[in-house]
């Protein structure tokens, strides 16, 4: 009896996967050095089971209240949730019941509103800090400028664990302009270590998505979120589930 055809989901995985660690051989690291966050906002729980079933444990949420309906969909499961998308203050109490990782903080009174709810429930969380590399008004996050002296406001709350930065490039063709704000972002890594308080635990770049996941690697991302090169398009424009930052995850 011939075996079961491998489902578009886990082909479109595998493929992923194949580059991910053609990319970081690329740039000098081991194959499996690089984290992927598999983005799932408009799939549904069936499809994300077929990719999780297939050993994909990483998965990223752009809303709090879509997030926390796939994660009681998929209780139960081998996963780890990141929340990717701009966070809200009074959404934390929400985002914490599925979230393992804010990979979006983005200012202090988010940080106060984090650190409050978390000492009430007596656990961690491990944070990126997002910067806006591109420079362009409608994105969120930090100026390159300001990550300093954000860094040193972080150290006062010893319930977020910061964990590096998260950045989007500019959506654009141009690879050298994909290219730079990547670059940015790694440079301004590299500095932290170096002068944050935080030192040595800033070591992740989340930069990389569906488009331009390999040029990120090649500039040194250690994790990258991708969905619609393994779930395929959205019927809706990202700027829906992601308001202020036009993309391709």
């Amino acid at each position: 009896m011939s075996e079961p055809a491998m489902s578009e989901v886990v082909a479109n995985l595998n493929l992923v996967r194949e580059r991910i660690a053609e990319a970081a051989v690329r740039s000098g690291r081991a194959p499996d050095a690089v984290r992927l966050v598999l983005v799932t906002k408009t799939v549904e729980p069936s499809r994300i089971l077929e990719a999780v079933r297939a050993g994909q444990a990483d998965l990223g949420e752009n809303k709090v209240q879509e997030g926390g309906r796939k994660a009681d969909a998929l209780a139960g499961e081998p996963v780890r949730w990141s929340m990717i998308g701009h966070l809200q203050s009074n959404k934390v109490k929400d985002v914490l019941r599925f979230a393992d990782e804010v990979q979006s903080l983005d200012r202090r009174s988010l940080a106060t509103a984090l650190d409050k709810r978390l000492q009430s429930v007596g656990r961690g969380l491990d944070v990126l800090v997002q910067v806006n590399t591109s420079g362009e008004a409608s994105k969120f996050g930090l100026t390159p400028e300001d990550v300093p002296a954000f860094l040193k406001d972080l150290a006062a709350f010893e319930t977020l664990r910061p964990k590096g930065f998260m950045t989007l490039a500019t959506f654009t063709p141009d690879e050298t302009e994909v290219r730079r704000c990547f670059r940015l972002l790694r440079d301004i890594r590299d500095r932290a270590r170096q002068d944050a308080p935080q030192g040595d635990t800033l070591t992740d770049l989340s930069m990389g998505m569906s488009g331009d996941y390999q040029w990120a690697i090649e500039e040194g991302a250690t994790v990258v979120r991708v969905g619609q090169a393994v779930f395929g398009p959205r019927p809706l424009p990202d700027s829906h589930y992601w308001p202020g930052a036009a993309g391709t995850a």
